[in-house]
């Protein structure tokens, strides 16, 4: 008996994003003219498993994905992904919740030991 992995469909966006990454990681390679055989055995992989790469399979891990563009010397850009500086939605989002006033705090109460020294 075959085992099936039982996984929920990616959002349609997902599918495109991972679809146009695998496709650009291709044409990449081959703008390098980095054959297949060369590419995987570079990146610790199987040819296959490039394939998946390449095709933006998402059942790759993004360890894989990763290394591939390493290869490429394009890994410093996954970094930046998610970067904070460039998360418009959550800097709007931190912005609203920023007090509207800002109130002194009480001078410091007198301390045994610091008696009449305020």
């Amino acid at each position: 008996m075959e085992k099936r992995r039982t996984t929920k469909p990616l959002p349609l966006p997902v599918q495109r994003v991972l679809r146009k990454l695998g496709g650009d990681i291709r044409d990449a390679r081959l703008r390098r003219r980095i054959p297949t055989a060369v590419m995987a055995e570079r990146a610790s992989i199987s040819r296959t498993t490039l394939g998946k790469v390449e095709k933006g399979d998402p059942g790759v891990s993004l360890g894989n994905y990763a290394t591939v563009l390493f290869v490429l010397g394009l890994a410093d850009k996954l970094g930046e992904l998610a970067d904070i500086r460039k998360d418009t939605v959550g800097l709007e989002l931190e912005g609203e919740d920023l007090p509207k006033r800002i109130r002194r705090t009480r001078k410091m109460r007198p301390t045994p030991d610091r008696k009449g020294t305020e």
